[in-house]
């Protein structure tokens, strides 16, 4: 049994290494819709089904590639949010990168 410890182990690591995607943060992508007092609320791609989100006060926030702040944000830039469970299980957006200019269409 002892020889097999370490094969059962590593098959475990594997296992928890390969489901850690499954775990991970959710993205959202669409428009700002108002971004102020550690809220975002923004449509989906399609200007379509509003969301709100809660912005972590540690939250990573750029505009056109660079550090900005959440009210710098201004309706109709493309976004592009990533969303994680905080410590009391609550969602809140971690990483918003937006965008001022349009994107071309695909």
């Amino acid at each position: 049994m002892s020889r097999w410890l370490p094969v059962i182990l590593a098959a475990v690591v594997l296992a928890l290494f390969v489901a850690q995607p499954a775990m991970a943060a959710a993205t959202h992508e669409g428009k700002v819709v108002t971004a102020a007092n550690g809220k975002l609320t923004m449509t989906d791609k399609e200007g379509k089904n509003q969301a709100t989100h809660t912005v972590s006060p540690t939250a990573r926030i750029s505009c056109d590639g660079k550090a900005c702040k959440l009210e710098d944000l201004k309706a109709g830039f493309t976004v592009k949010v990533t969303v994680d469970k905080a410590i009391d299980g609550k969602e809140q957006a971690v990483q918003i990168a937006a965008t001022s200019k349009a994107e071309p269409p695909k």
